[in-house]
């Protein structure tokens, strides 16, 4: 798959293996991957995506992490995408992942899934959970 874009006269071209699972796009309450519409909230590791229950950053739980985890083999990073706006974990959430000894990033959602995209393009092991926005 390669995605150019134009802008001032210059042309960038992104390229990853065709069977690179990226998000194409999010919004309207959820995401396009492999030119699927998905409603509401999801994780991705990069061979797959799975619908989550949270349909609110503060509604995500530990157990809703913990299997997104359990799906990817030791994650270098996970990315948490907290909605329209970037929010801080909360405490409980924060613990939980610390005594994991999980490296994690917290951001809005849409920095989220570019920043996946690029992880992913590099060949690194990383997760996603993306809350949905509106």
């Amino acid at each position: 798959m390669a995605n150019k874009i134009q802008s001032g006269g210059i042309t960038v071209e992104l390229e990853s293996p065709d069977d690179a699972l990226l998000v194409e796009a999010y919004g309207d309450g959820g995401f396009r991957l492999i030119e699927k519409r998905v409603e509401g909230s999801i994780f991705v590791n990069g061979e797959g995506f799975f619908p989550i229950a949270a349909q609110s950053f503060d509604a995500l739980t530990t157990d809703e992490i913990d299997a997104a985890i359990a799906t990817l083999n030791e994650p270098e990073i996970l990315l948490i995408g907290t909605g329209e706006t970037m929010q801080l974990l909360p405490k409980r959430l924060r613990m939980h992942l610390e005594a994991k000894n999980i490296g994690f990033d917290v951001m809005s959602t849409g920095a989220a899934a570019r920043t996946y995209n690029v992880l992913k393009i590099e060949n690194r092991r990383v997760l996603a959970i993306l809350i949905q926005v509106s």
